[in-house]
């Protein structure tokens, strides 16, 4: 989150700085004297405004420059939101997995529990079968 963040505020600040370099200002008009000049002295402008900087083969080099960085950054944060996806639905999976894994134990457990259940109903039916036999070869002995 923090690196989106500072994308956008990168992306503002490189928007911000290609606006004022892309549009040239214009020259301050100096100001006209109220009175006329002597040919002795003549009349000193008053303090003009100093122009803007032209937007110069650096400068553009410079936005441009930046507007690359936060097109990479830009595109580092996509790039680290998809593997965080990736590994958000790696996660999710494999807790699926172990749900069904888990699941899967249960059954084979159930299945092995009825399967020794089973025999030993029939180890027990085939012990009470043998001492029954041996009661009635007792008896009739």
């Amino acid at each position: 989150m923090n690196k989106i963040i500072a994308t956008l505020i990168t992306g503002l600040f490189a928007t911000s700085v290609y606006a004022q370099t892309a549009t040239p200002a214009t020259p301050a008009k100096p100001a006209t004297p109220a009175t006329p000049a002597t040919a002795a002295a003549p009349a000193a402008p008053a303090v003009a405004a100093t122009p803007a900087v032209p937007a110069t083969p650096a400068a553009k080099a410079e936005v441009k420059e930046e507007k690359a960085v936060a097109k990479a950054e830009m595109k580092e944060t996509k790039d680290v939101a998809k593997a965080d996806a990736k590994v958000e639905k790696a996660a999710a999976e494999a807790k699926k997995d172990v749900a069904v894994a888990k699941a899967d134990a249960s059954k084979d457990k159930a299945k092995a529990t009825a399967k020794a259940d089973k025999k030993k109903a029939a180890a027990a039916a085939e012990k009470s079968s043998a001492v029954a036999e041996a009661k009635k070869d007792a008896v009739t002995k």
